[in-house]
Protein backbone atom coordinates (compact mmCIF):
# COMPACT_ATOMS: atom_id res chain seq x y z
CA UNK A 1 0.00 0.00 0.00
CA UNK A 2 1.85 2.84 -1.16
CA UNK A 3 -0.59 5.24 -0.31
CA UNK A 4 -1.09 4.14 3.44
CA UNK A 5 1.38 6.76 4.86
CA UNK A 6 -1.02 9.96 2.89
CA UNK A 7 -4.01 8.48 4.92
CA UNK A 8 -2.56 6.44 8.60
CA UNK A 9 -2.81 9.84 10.17
CA UNK A 10 -5.84 11.56 9.17
CA UNK A 11 -9.80 11.42 9.56
CA UNK A 12 -10.59 9.11 6.02
CA UNK A 13 -13.66 8.80 3.86
CA UNK A 14 -14.42 5.98 1.32
CA UNK A 15 -16.21 5.40 -1.93
CA UNK A 16 -16.05 1.88 -2.24
CA UNK A 17 -18.01 -0.81 -2.52
CA UNK A 18 -17.70 -4.80 -3.55
CA UNK A 19 -15.69 -3.75 -6.32
CA UNK A 20 -13.21 -1.96 -4.45
CA UNK A 21 -10.88 -5.04 -2.99
CA UNK A 22 -7.49 -6.43 -1.69
CA UNK A 23 -7.02 -9.50 -2.45
CA UNK A 24 -9.85 -11.12 -1.65
CA UNK A 25 -10.62 -8.69 1.32
CA UNK A 26 -12.72 -5.16 0.96
CA UNK A 27 -10.39 -1.96 1.29
CA UNK A 28 -12.47 -0.77 4.33
CA UNK A 29 -11.62 -3.92 6.27
CA UNK A 30 -8.10 -3.49 4.98
CA UNK A 31 -7.86 -0.33 6.24
CA UNK A 32 -10.03 -0.73 9.80
CA UNK A 33 -7.04 -3.73 10.61
CA UNK A 34 -4.68 -1.25 9.92
CA UNK A 35 -6.13 0.92 12.39
CA UNK A 36 -6.75 3.68 10.12
CA UNK A 37 -9.47 5.94 11.31
CA UNK A 38 -12.08 6.01 8.35
CA UNK A 39 -14.89 8.12 9.85
CA UNK A 40 -17.84 7.71 6.74
CA UNK A 41 -18.49 5.19 3.33
CA UNK A 42 -19.81 6.82 0.31
CA UNK A 43 -21.78 4.25 -1.83
CA UNK A 44 -22.22 4.51 -5.83
CA UNK A 45 -25.65 3.08 -7.62
CA UNK A 46 -26.19 -0.47 -6.24
CA UNK A 47 -25.35 0.22 -3.01
CA UNK A 48 -22.08 -1.28 -0.88
CA UNK A 49 -22.53 -4.70 -1.35
CA UNK A 50 -23.60 -3.88 -5.41
CA UNK A 51 -27.15 -6.07 -5.32
CA UNK A 52 -29.51 -3.37 -5.62
CA UNK A 53 -31.60 -3.07 -8.43
CA UNK A 54 -30.62 -0.56 -11.30
CA UNK A 55 -32.17 2.86 -10.97
CA UNK A 56 -33.39 2.06 -7.90
CA UNK A 57 -33.07 3.74 -4.42
CA UNK A 58 -30.28 3.44 -1.83
CA UNK A 59 -30.91 4.57 1.81
CA UNK A 60 -28.00 5.12 4.49
CA UNK A 61 -26.87 2.57 6.90
CA UNK A 62 -23.96 1.64 8.97
CA UNK A 63 -21.07 -0.59 8.35
CA UNK A 64 -21.54 -4.49 9.64
CA UNK A 65 -21.38 -3.76 13.89
CA UNK A 66 -19.37 -0.52 13.32
CA UNK A 67 -20.57 2.96 13.71
CA UNK A 68 -19.21 3.82 10.08
CA UNK A 69 -21.80 5.55 8.37
CA UNK A 70 -23.03 4.22 5.00
CA UNK A 71 -24.24 7.21 3.01
CA UNK A 72 -25.39 6.38 0.08
CA UNK A 73 -24.91 8.66 -3.08
CA UNK A 74 -27.74 7.18 -4.92
CA UNK A 75 -29.91 7.58 -2.83
CA UNK A 76 -32.11 11.27 -1.48
CA UNK A 77 -28.97 12.66 -3.08
CA UNK A 78 -26.21 12.18 -5.58
CA UNK A 79 -23.58 14.70 -3.76
CA UNK A 80 -21.99 14.49 -0.70
CA UNK A 81 -22.97 17.42 1.99
CA UNK A 82 -21.57 19.78 3.96
CA UNK A 83 -22.74 17.50 6.96
CA UNK A 84 -21.20 14.88 5.62
CA UNK A 85 -17.93 15.40 5.22
CA UNK A 86 -17.49 17.07 8.62
CA UNK A 87 -14.39 16.36 9.92
CA UNK A 88 -12.94 14.76 6.72
CA UNK A 89 -9.44 14.93 5.96
CA UNK A 90 -9.13 12.90 3.34
CA UNK A 91 -11.05 11.16 0.87
CA UNK A 92 -10.27 7.84 -1.16
CA UNK A 93 -12.18 6.83 -4.38
CA UNK A 94 -11.55 3.28 -4.87
CA UNK A 95 -14.24 2.01 -7.77
CA UNK A 96 -14.51 -0.37 -10.66
CA UNK A 97 -15.09 1.52 -13.95
CA UNK A 98 -16.43 -0.74 -17.15
CA UNK A 99 -15.25 2.10 -19.24
CA UNK A 100 -18.59 3.73 -20.96
CA UNK A 101 -20.03 6.86 -20.39
CA UNK A 102 -23.36 6.03 -19.28
CA UNK A 103 -21.94 3.68 -16.07
CA UNK A 104 -22.56 6.03 -13.39
CA UNK A 105 -19.65 5.41 -11.19
CA UNK A 106 -18.22 8.24 -13.39
CA UNK A 107 -21.28 10.53 -12.05
CA UNK A 108 -19.99 9.69 -8.60
CA UNK A 109 -16.67 10.58 -9.03
CA UNK A 110 -17.88 13.90 -10.49
CA UNK A 111 -19.56 14.73 -7.46
CA UNK A 112 -17.39 13.41 -5.42
CA UNK A 113 -14.54 15.72 -7.15
CA UNK A 114 -16.99 18.63 -6.67
CA UNK A 115 -17.67 18.05 -3.35
CA UNK A 116 -13.90 17.88 -2.44
CA UNK A 117 -13.08 21.00 -4.23
CA UNK A 118 -16.01 22.95 -2.45
CA UNK A 119 -15.09 21.78 1.11
CA UNK A 120 -10.82 21.93 0.25
CA UNK A 121 -10.16 17.83 1.08
CA UNK A 122 -7.78 16.29 -0.84
CA UNK A 123 -9.00 13.37 -3.07
CA UNK A 124 -7.05 10.12 -3.22
CA UNK A 125 -7.73 8.48 -5.97
CA UNK A 126 -7.05 4.31 -6.24
CA UNK A 127 -7.02 3.89 -9.77
CA UNK A 128 -8.02 0.20 -11.28
CA UNK A 129 -7.50 -0.88 -14.93
CA UNK A 130 -10.25 -0.66 -17.18
CA UNK A 131 -11.89 -3.54 -19.01
CA UNK A 132 -12.88 -1.49 -22.36
CA UNK A 133 -9.97 0.68 -22.07
CA UNK A 134 -8.35 -0.95 -25.33
CA UNK A 135 -10.23 1.29 -27.69
CA UNK A 136 -12.50 4.88 -28.18
CA UNK A 137 -15.68 4.59 -29.59
CA UNK A 138 -19.06 6.04 -30.29
CA UNK A 139 -20.86 9.73 -30.84
CA UNK A 140 -19.59 12.63 -28.22
CA UNK A 141 -22.45 13.48 -25.60
CA UNK A 142 -23.56 16.89 -26.54
CA UNK A 143 -24.19 19.08 -23.84
CA UNK A 144 -27.59 19.47 -24.17
CA UNK A 145 -28.02 15.83 -22.96
CA UNK A 146 -25.76 16.13 -19.71
CA UNK A 147 -27.55 13.61 -17.23
CA UNK A 148 -26.06 11.37 -14.25
CA UNK A 149 -25.69 8.82 -16.78
CA UNK A 150 -23.15 11.12 -19.30
CA UNK A 151 -22.22 14.64 -17.38
CA UNK A 152 -18.95 15.12 -19.88
CA UNK A 153 -18.07 15.73 -23.67
CA UNK A 154 -16.57 12.31 -23.80
CA UNK A 155 -17.63 9.04 -26.28
CA UNK A 156 -19.31 5.76 -25.20
CA UNK A 157 -16.18 4.16 -24.87
CA UNK A 158 -13.23 6.93 -24.08
CA UNK A 159 -10.16 4.36 -23.12
CA UNK A 160 -9.17 6.08 -20.03
CA UNK A 161 -9.05 4.09 -15.96
CA UNK A 162 -10.99 6.41 -14.02
CA UNK A 163 -7.42 7.66 -12.41
CA UNK A 164 -6.76 9.01 -16.26
CA UNK A 165 -10.82 10.32 -16.66
CA UNK A 166 -10.40 12.46 -12.92
CA UNK A 167 -7.53 14.07 -14.07
CA UNK A 168 -9.46 15.23 -16.88
CA UNK A 169 -12.22 16.40 -15.11
CA UNK A 170 -10.04 18.31 -13.14
CA UNK A 171 -7.70 19.80 -15.71
CA UNK A 172 -10.73 20.17 -17.99
CA UNK A 173 -12.95 22.07 -16.04
CA UNK A 174 -16.20 20.08 -15.83
CA UNK A 175 -16.85 20.91 -12.28
CA UNK A 176 -19.45 23.35 -11.67
CA UNK A 177 -18.13 26.98 -11.65
CA UNK A 178 -15.06 25.53 -12.56
CA UNK A 179 -13.85 24.18 -9.62
CA UNK A 180 -10.64 21.72 -8.80
CA UNK A 181 -9.89 19.53 -6.35
CA UNK A 182 -6.68 18.55 -4.79
CA UNK A 183 -6.13 15.17 -7.06
CA UNK A 184 -3.61 12.52 -6.57
CA UNK A 185 -4.36 9.62 -8.57
CA UNK A 186 -2.56 6.07 -7.47
CA UNK A 187 -1.34 4.05 -10.62
CA UNK A 188 -1.90 0.58 -11.65
CA UNK A 189 1.16 -1.52 -12.08
CA UNK A 190 1.84 -3.26 -15.08
CA UNK A 191 -1.17 -2.07 -16.86
CA UNK A 192 -1.01 -0.29 -20.62
CA UNK A 193 -4.47 0.72 -22.67
CA UNK A 194 -3.50 -2.89 -24.88
CA UNK A 195 -3.95 -5.10 -21.79
CA UNK A 196 -6.55 -7.19 -22.14
CA UNK A 197 -8.25 -7.10 -18.28
CA UNK A 198 -10.54 -9.57 -16.69
CA UNK A 199 -12.33 -8.14 -13.36
CA UNK A 200 -11.95 -9.99 -10.19
CA UNK A 201 -15.84 -9.22 -9.12
CA UNK A 202 -18.89 -8.47 -11.11
CA UNK A 203 -18.82 -4.29 -10.72
CA UNK A 204 -22.54 -4.32 -11.21
CA UNK A 205 -25.38 -6.80 -10.69
CA UNK A 206 -25.83 -7.62 -14.70
CA UNK A 207 -22.52 -7.65 -15.54
CA UNK A 208 -21.48 -10.47 -14.59
CA UNK A 209 -19.59 -11.93 -16.91
CA UNK A 210 -16.40 -10.40 -19.00
CA UNK A 211 -18.98 -11.37 -22.45
CA UNK A 212 -21.56 -8.73 -21.21
CA UNK A 213 -18.83 -6.17 -20.30
CA UNK A 214 -17.57 -6.29 -23.79
CA UNK A 215 -20.96 -6.45 -25.34
CA UNK A 216 -22.34 -3.44 -22.19
CA UNK A 217 -21.09 -0.37 -24.76
CA UNK A 218 -23.49 -1.91 -27.70
CA UNK A 219 -26.11 -4.05 -25.95
CA UNK A 220 -26.66 -1.24 -23.38
CA UNK A 221 -28.54 1.28 -26.26
CA UNK A 222 -30.93 -1.25 -25.84
CA UNK A 223 -32.38 0.29 -22.72
CA UNK A 224 -33.41 3.00 -24.51
CA UNK A 225 -35.80 1.04 -26.98
CA UNK A 226 -38.75 -1.22 -26.16
CA UNK A 227 -36.62 -4.10 -26.68
CA UNK A 228 -35.64 -5.88 -23.66
CA UNK A 229 -31.30 -6.61 -23.39
CA UNK A 230 -31.60 -9.88 -20.81
CA UNK A 231 -32.45 -8.50 -17.96
CA UNK A 232 -34.73 -10.40 -15.61
CA UNK A 233 -32.67 -13.38 -17.39
CA UNK A 234 -29.22 -15.13 -15.75
CA UNK A 235 -27.40 -13.71 -18.67
CA UNK A 236 -28.22 -9.55 -19.16
CA UNK A 237 -26.62 -7.96 -22.08
CA UNK A 238 -25.95 -11.14 -23.60
CA UNK A 239 -29.30 -11.79 -24.91
CA UNK A 240 -31.61 -9.29 -26.85
CA UNK A 241 -35.20 -9.61 -27.36
CA UNK A 242 -38.90 -8.78 -27.91
CA UNK A 243 -41.95 -10.84 -28.51
CA UNK A 244 -42.60 -9.33 -32.25
CA UNK A 245 -39.14 -10.00 -33.27
CA UNK A 246 -40.14 -12.25 -36.97
CA UNK A 247 -36.91 -14.94 -36.14
CA UNK A 248 -38.27 -17.24 -33.65
CA UNK A 249 -35.07 -19.28 -33.67
CA UNK A 250 -34.28 -18.06 -29.82
CA UNK A 251 -36.45 -16.84 -27.10
CA UNK A 252 -36.31 -15.95 -23.22
CA UNK A 253 -39.18 -14.71 -20.53
CA UNK A 254 -37.67 -11.56 -18.74
CA UNK A 255 -38.68 -12.25 -14.83
CA UNK A 256 -37.65 -10.48 -11.51
CA UNK A 257 -34.70 -12.07 -9.93
CA UNK A 258 -33.31 -11.06 -6.79
CA UNK A 259 -29.68 -9.94 -7.40
CA UNK A 260 -29.87 -9.50 -10.85
CA UNK A 261 -33.57 -7.64 -11.43
CA UNK A 262 -36.49 -7.00 -9.60
CA UNK A 263 -38.46 -5.45 -12.56
CA UNK A 264 -37.06 -6.34 -15.91
CA UNK A 265 -38.73 -4.64 -19.06
CA UNK A 266 -41.16 -6.85 -21.06
CA UNK A 267 -41.96 -8.84 -17.48
CA UNK A 268 -43.31 -12.54 -17.92
CA UNK A 269 -43.41 -12.07 -21.86
CA UNK A 270 -42.12 -14.35 -24.25
CA UNK A 271 -39.29 -12.65 -26.27
CA UNK A 272 -37.75 -13.68 -29.37
CA UNK A 273 -34.36 -12.47 -30.17
CA UNK A 274 -30.54 -13.05 -30.58
CA UNK A 275 -27.97 -15.38 -28.38
CA UNK A 276 -25.06 -12.96 -27.94
CA UNK A 277 -23.40 -15.73 -25.84
CA UNK A 278 -22.66 -17.49 -29.33
CA UNK A 279 -20.12 -15.14 -30.11
CA UNK A 280 -16.59 -15.93 -29.01
CA UNK A 281 -15.08 -14.08 -26.40
CA UNK A 282 -11.77 -13.43 -27.98
CA UNK A 283 -13.58 -11.85 -30.87
CA UNK A 284 -15.24 -9.38 -28.88
CA UNK A 285 -11.83 -8.55 -26.66
CA UNK A 286 -10.34 -7.55 -30.12
CA UNK A 287 -13.48 -6.03 -32.00
CA UNK A 288 -12.82 -2.64 -30.59
CA UNK A 289 -15.91 -0.70 -31.46
CA UNK A 290 -19.36 -0.70 -30.55
CA UNK A 291 -21.70 -2.95 -32.63
CA UNK A 292 -24.61 -1.37 -34.21
CA UNK A 293 -25.83 -3.67 -36.43
CA UNK A 294 -27.82 -5.45 -33.43
CA UNK A 295 -29.70 -1.52 -32.93
CA UNK A 296 -30.26 -1.22 -36.81
CA UNK A 297 -31.67 -4.82 -37.23
CA UNK A 298 -34.07 -5.13 -34.89
CA UNK A 299 -35.31 -1.24 -35.37
CA UNK A 300 -35.78 -2.83 -39.10
CA UNK A 301 -37.40 -6.27 -38.02
CA UNK A 302 -39.66 -4.61 -35.14
CA UNK A 303 -41.22 -2.00 -37.95
CA UNK A 304 -42.41 0.42 -34.95
CA UNK A 305 -40.59 3.55 -36.53
CA UNK A 306 -40.29 6.25 -33.83
CA UNK A 307 -41.82 3.92 -31.33
CA UNK A 308 -38.96 1.66 -30.93
CA UNK A 309 -37.02 4.52 -29.16
CA UNK A 310 -37.85 6.01 -25.53
CA UNK A 311 -36.46 9.04 -24.32
CA UNK A 312 -33.58 7.30 -22.69
CA UNK A 313 -32.22 6.33 -25.80
CA UNK A 314 -31.07 10.43 -26.14
CA UNK A 315 -29.62 10.23 -22.84
CA UNK A 316 -27.67 6.68 -23.76
CA UNK A 317 -26.58 8.30 -27.33
CA UNK A 318 -25.76 11.32 -26.02
CA UNK A 319 -27.03 13.41 -29.04
CA UNK A 320 -30.04 13.41 -30.74
CA UNK A 321 -28.59 12.48 -34.03
CA UNK A 322 -28.35 8.97 -33.83
CA UNK A 323 -31.76 7.88 -33.26
CA UNK A 324 -32.83 9.96 -36.56
CA UNK A 325 -29.86 8.37 -38.07
CA UNK A 326 -31.45 5.13 -37.44
CA UNK A 327 -34.78 6.24 -38.68
CA UNK A 328 -33.56 7.43 -41.59
CA UNK A 329 -31.80 4.53 -42.81
CA UNK A 330 -28.32 5.22 -42.50
CA UNK A 331 -25.52 2.75 -42.60
CA UNK A 332 -23.78 1.60 -40.05
CA UNK A 333 -20.40 2.98 -42.01
CA UNK A 334 -23.00 6.28 -42.63
CA UNK A 335 -22.93 6.47 -39.04
CA UNK A 336 -19.43 6.42 -38.18
CA UNK A 337 -18.07 8.60 -40.26
CA UNK A 338 -20.46 10.73 -38.60
CA UNK A 339 -18.61 10.40 -35.16
CA UNK A 340 -14.72 11.11 -36.59
CA UNK A 341 -14.05 14.60 -35.97
CA UNK A 342 -15.55 14.68 -32.52
CA UNK A 343 -13.80 11.79 -32.01
CA UNK A 344 -10.23 13.55 -33.13
CA UNK A 345 -11.40 16.19 -31.26
CA UNK A 346 -11.67 14.16 -27.87
CA UNK A 347 -8.68 12.29 -28.39
CA UNK A 348 -6.54 15.25 -28.41
CA UNK A 349 -7.85 16.09 -25.08
CA UNK A 350 -7.56 12.23 -23.71
CA UNK A 351 -3.99 12.41 -25.03
CA UNK A 352 -2.95 14.87 -22.30
CA UNK A 353 -3.81 12.46 -19.10
CA UNK A 354 -2.81 8.94 -19.63
CA UNK A 355 -0.59 7.62 -17.35
CA UNK A 356 0.17 4.34 -19.13
CA UNK A 357 1.31 3.45 -22.70
CA UNK A 358 -1.57 3.42 -24.98
CA UNK A 359 -3.05 1.55 -27.96
CA UNK A 360 -2.27 4.52 -30.31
Amino acid sequence: MQYLPLISDKKVGLVINHTSILGKTNLLDSLVSLKVNVRAVFTPEHGFKGTADAGSYVSDGTYSNSAIPVISLYGKKKKPDTEDLKGIDIMVFDLQDVGVRFYTYLSTLHYIMEACAEQQIPLLVLDRPNPNGHYIDGPVLDSEYKSFIGLHPVPVVYGMTIGEYAQMINVEYWLTDSVQCELTVIKCQHYTHSSLYRLPVPPSPNLREMRAVYLYPSVALFEGTVVSEGRGTEFPFQMIGHPEYPDHTFSFIPQPMEGYSLNPKLKFINCFGMDLREIPIDSLQHERKINLSYLIDFYNDLNLGENFFTDYFDLLAGNHELRDQIIMGSTVEEIRQSWIEELEGFKKIRVKYLLYPDFE
